[in-house]
């Protein structure tokens, strides 16, 4: 049995939930009642490359321990987490809405680096980070475990985000595909 216990599962757990609960949830709302928004300054691949490295960057053991260690910090890490995986979002669907297969694209390129992270963290021989909380308690074996706990959460819950939206993106499209195939057809009956 998996241990959710530990500081980085709880932590990876809270990322988790706001990266991909949160973030989509409220860009799909955007999308919805905004439908004459002013369009992203960027496209969908600057977001997904924007929100790939502040993940990366974010997880560098030395820029972890700090954001675990100094409270400021570790709220700049939360933000601009939450804040990267709303942009991806909202780039998303707005180029489901223009160009499917690009939304598709960086679902993949994004769900597949994510769970690259995850898989570092439960086959990683030692621990990566070090011990949140009170480190003088904590055994090298209880820090590994809470590791691995953490990258289970992710190999587990993010790949289920990606290929959620990529399926309601999919069925959207067939959905416009078939509607304007019909029209078509209705203009060239006779």
């Amino acid at each position: 049995m998996v241990d959710l216990s530990g500081h980085l599962a709880k932590h990876m757990a809270a990322h988790i939930l706001a990266m991909n609960l949160f973030a989509p949830v409220l860009a799909y709302l955007w999308h919805r009642t905004r439908r004459e928004a002013p369009p992203l300054p960027f496209g969908v691949a600057a977001a997904t490359g924007l929100q790939l490295a502040v993940l990366w960057a974010w997880h560098v053991p030395a820029a972890f321990a700090s954001a675990s260690t100094q409270p400021l910090i570790g709220a700049a890490m939360h933000l601009s987490l939450f804040l990267t995986a709303l942009l991806f979002w909202r780039a998303v669907l707005h180029a489901a809405s223009v160009s499917p297969w690009r939304s598709i694209a960086a679902l993949l390129v994004t769900g597949k680096l994510f769970c690259l992270l995850g898989v570092l963290l439960v086959f990683s021989p030692r621990p990566l980070y070090e011990p949140m909380g009170h480190p003088s308690s904590t055994s090298v074996g209880s820090l590994l475990a809470d590791q691995q706990a953490a990258g289970l959460l992710m190999l587990i819950f993010c790949p289920l985000t990606y290929v959620l939206g990529g399926i309601l993106i999919v069925r959207r499209w067939i959905i416009v595909d078939e509607q304007n195939a019909s029209r078509l057809f209705e203009r060239l009956r006779p």
